[in-house]
C-alpha cells in the first residue's frame, strides 16, 4: 500500500472522552471512527487487524470441524419469549416492532437463533455432537458507552455453539474449545489467562464456565491468582479463606461470654463503631439488607459479613437464584422494623439470614443490637441468631489465602475477551428441542456455548502493547509488517524506493511505502503511533555512502543493517524471530 494514495490520516491529539490508551492511540493511529456514543466504524488499517483477528479465530475453529453460519442481527422476540429472556435481558436489550407490529430485537447474544436453527433440523443422537459458530455483529445498549471500541454498543463477536447428547459429550466439547482458545490467544500473541468465572444471565450461576483474560496493568477486570498453585478466577466468582494473620480480638474462650447491649450514639457505619468501641473491625459483623427479584416477587434478605469484608453481589444473586437484586431503601428497611446502622441477625425471624462463611460461628462479635443508638457486644451466631444459611458470600482479597494449597493469593489486572459456558438443557428445555437417544427416548440435548470479542481483541491487543509513542502490535494482528520510508530528494532514491517496495511486496511480505513527501521527524512519528513490526529506511546520505538499509524493530528498537540484495531476506529473516 502506497500511503499517499491510502485513505489513511493520523491525529496529534485524540478526543477528551478518550481515556484508555486503546481509545486514544485507535484513534490516533487513524483505525477506527467515531459515529456516535459507543458506535465506531473501522478503518482500513483497523479492518485489516478486525480481517486477521478473525481469520485465526475461524482457522482454529475450522480445524475442530466447527461449522460457520450467519444468523440474522435483528431476532425474532418470540424467541426470546420462549426462554423469558424477553425481561430478563433489561435494557441491554434494543427492543423495536415491525410494521406489522411483531417484536424484534437487535441480537446481544445468539443462544435462543441458534436453537431454532438445530431444531429444524436435528433429530437424532447419529447427528450429534454438532458446533455452529459465526462471526457476526451483536448490539447491546450499554447505558454508559466507555473506552472506545472496549465497551461499545455495537461490535464484532465470534459466538460458538454445541450440542451434546450427554454430559461426557458436552464435557468433551468443552474441553476441545478450551484449548481453541487457548490455541486462538496463542496465535494472536497476547499474554493472557484463563480464570474461572460467573455464567450470568447467559448461562446461569452454577455452569461450568472460564473467561479468557488478556493481561493488562489497565485492565477493568480484577482477577485473584494464587502465587503457588496457580489457581485463578474472576473477582465475582474467586473464593478464598481469612487471611491467617486476621485476629478476631473478641474471640471467645466458651460459650458463657454474655450477650451485652452497650450504647453507640451516632455510630452507624462499621468504623464509627469499631472506633467507638476500641476494636478491631475484623471483630464486628456487617449487616446489608437486599431484596431478591424474581418476576414481580421481591423477597427480603438479611447478609451476614465480618466487619472489614465486603459483599459479592455475584454470589448473593447467583445463590438466590434471582433475577436481579437491590439494596435496600431507608423507607423499606424500616418497613421490615430494621434499624438503619444498627440493624444484627440475632433473634430476628421475619426475615431470611444469609451468614457468609468466613464469620467464625462460635466466635463473640459486635453487631448491631437491632435498637437506635446501640450495639451488642459478645453476639455469638451459632448462641444467639436462629435460622441462618452459611453461604460464601465475600469477595477475595489480597493477601488472602488460597482454599486448595494454603498459597497467597494476589490481585492481577485483565481484559475479559472470550468467555466459554457449559449451558446444559437450559434453552433446549426452554425451547421444547429433543433428540432421539439410542434407545428411541426424546432427551433435551445439552448445550454450551463459547464467545470471543473480535472487536475487543484489537483494543486488548494493544492495551497489553504500546509505548510512549505509540502501538507496538503483535505480528500476527498487525495491519502491515514493515513500514517502508525513503529519506531523500533525488529522482534516483525515489525510484530505488519504490523498486524495493515492489520487490517487497511481490515476495509476500505485507509493506506500506511512506511517499507522501513528509519529513522524516513525520514519518518517524507516523510509523510509531501505528506500530508495525519493522521499519525499513532507505537514507540516500547513508546508502550512497555505505550501500545499506536500517531495519529497526519497533518492540525492540534493535536496528539492522542490509544491502539491497539482502533486504527482503533479512527482513524475512527478522519476522520469523519476533512475535
Amino acid at each position: 500500500m502506497r500511503l499517499s494514495k491510502s485513505f489513511w490520516q493520523t491525529f496529534k491529539e485524540a478526543p477528551k472522552e478518550a481515556q484508555i490508551p486503546s481509545h486514544v492511540l485507535m484513534i490516533r493511529a487513524g483505525l477506527i471512527h467515531k459515529a456516535s456514543g459507543g458506535l465506531y466504524n473501522y478503518l482500513p488499517m483497523g479492518q485489516r487487524v478486525i480481517q486477521k483477528i478473525s481469520d485465526i479465530v475461524r482457522e482454529e475453529h475450522d480445524k475442530e470441524d466447527c461449522q460457520q453460519i450467519t444468523m440474522t442481527v435483528v431476532t425474532p422476540g418470540e424467541l426470546w419469549q420462549e426462554t423469558g429472556r424477553w425481561g430478563v435481558m433489561g435494557e441491554l436489550m434494543l427492543k423495536m416492532k415491525d410494521r406489522a407490529g411483531r417484536d424484534l430485537c437487535m441480537s446481544p447474544t445468539n443462544e435462543e437463533a441458534v436453537v431454532d436453527i438445530f431444531r429444524s433440523s436435528v433429530k437424532s443422537y447419529k447427528q450429534l455432537p454438532q458446533t455452529l459458530y459465526q462471526i457476526n455483529t451483536k448490539f447491546r445498549d450499554e447505558i454508559r458507552p466507555r473506552y472506545g471500541v472496549m465497551r461499545a454498543r455495537e461490535f464484532l463477536m465470534k459466538d460458538a455453539y454445541s450440542f451434546h447428547l450427554d454430559k461426557a459429550c458436552l464435557d468433551e466439547g468443552y474441553d476441545k474449545m478450551y484449548r481453541v482458545y487457548e490455541n486462538i490467544f496463542k496465535r494472536i500473541g497476547l499474554a493472557f489467562i484463563a480464570v474461572e468465572a460467573d455464567g450470568g444471565a447467559i448461562a446461569g450461576g452454577g455452569a461450568k464456565t472460564h473467561e479468557f483474560q488478556v493481561l493488562a496493568r489497565t485492565g477493568e477486570d480484577k482477577v485473584i491468582r494464587c502465587k503457588q498453585c496457580g489457581y485463578a478466577a474472576n473477582l465475582e466468582k474467586a473464593v478464598s479463606a481469612k487471611r491467617e494473620n486476621r485476629e478476631n480480638k473478641c474471640k471467645a474462650s466458651d460459650k458463657n461470654v454474655s450477650l451485652e447491649m452497650v450504647e453507640t450514639p451516632s455510630c452507624t457505619t462499621i468504623e464509627d463503631v469499631c472506633r467507638f468501641l476500641k476494636v478491631e473491625e475484623s471483630a464486628s459483623l456487617k449487616s446489608l439488607v437486599y431484596y431478591s427479584i424474581s418476576g414481580d416477587i421481591e423477597t427480603p434478605v438479611l447478609v451476614i459479613l465480618v466487619g472489614d469484608d465486603q459483599l459479592n453481589e455475584i454470589k448473593l444473586q447467583n445463590y438466590l437464584k434471582a433475577n436481579h437484586l437491590k439494596a435496600a431503601s431507608d423507607g423499606e428497611i424500616e418497613r421490615l422494623g430494621l434499624v438503619k446502622g444498627y440493624i444484627g441477625p440475632q433473634s430476628l425471624t421475619d426475615i431470611k439470614i444469609l451468614i457468609d462463611s468466613a464469620v467464625a460461628l462460635d466466635n463473640a462479635y459486635v453487631s448491631g443490637a437491632n435498637k437506635s443508638g446501640y450495639h451488642s457486644k459478645g453476639m455469638i451466631p451459632n448462641r444467639d441468631c436462629k435460622n441462618f444459611d452459611v453461604v460464601d458470600l465475600r469477595l477475595a482479597g489480597v493477601g488472602d489465602v488460597c482454599t486448595r494449597c494454603g498459597g497467597e493469593v494476589e490481585e492481577i489486572r485483565g481484559i475479559e475477551t472470550g468467555h466459554i459456558f457449559q449451558l446444559g438443557d437450559k434453552y433446549t428445555k426452554d425451547m421444547k428441542v429433543q433428540v432421539l437417544d439410542k434407545s428411541g427416548k426424546g432427551v433435551h440435548p445439552l448445550m454450551g456455548c463459547y464467545g470471543i470479542g473480535v472487536s475487543r481483541i484489537v483494543a486488548a491487543a494493544i492495551e497489553q502493547n504500546f509505548d510512549d509513542n505509540g502501538i507496538v502490535w503483535p505480528k500476527s494482528i498487525a495491519p502491515y509488517h514493515v513500514y517502508f520510508c525513503f529519506i531523500g530528494k533525488s529522482q534516483e532514491i525515489k525510484e530505488l524506493a519504490h523498486s524495493l517496495y515492489q520487490s517487497i511486496k511481490d515476495s509476500g511480505v505485507e509493506v506500506v511505502l511512506d511517499d507522501r513527501g513528509a519529513g522524516p521527524g513525520f514519518m518517524f512519528n507516523d510509523a510509531d503511533l501505528l506500530g508495525l513490526p519493522l521499519r525499513v529506511i532507505l537514507g540516500e546520505r547513508d546508502y550512497n555512502n555505505d550501500g545499506l538499509i536500517e531495519i529497526k524493530e519497533r518492540k525492540s528498537g534493535k536496528v539492522h543493517k542490509a544491502t539491497k540484495d539482502q533486504l527482503i531476506s533479512k527482513i524475512k529473516e527478522i519476522l520469523t524471530g519476533i512475535n
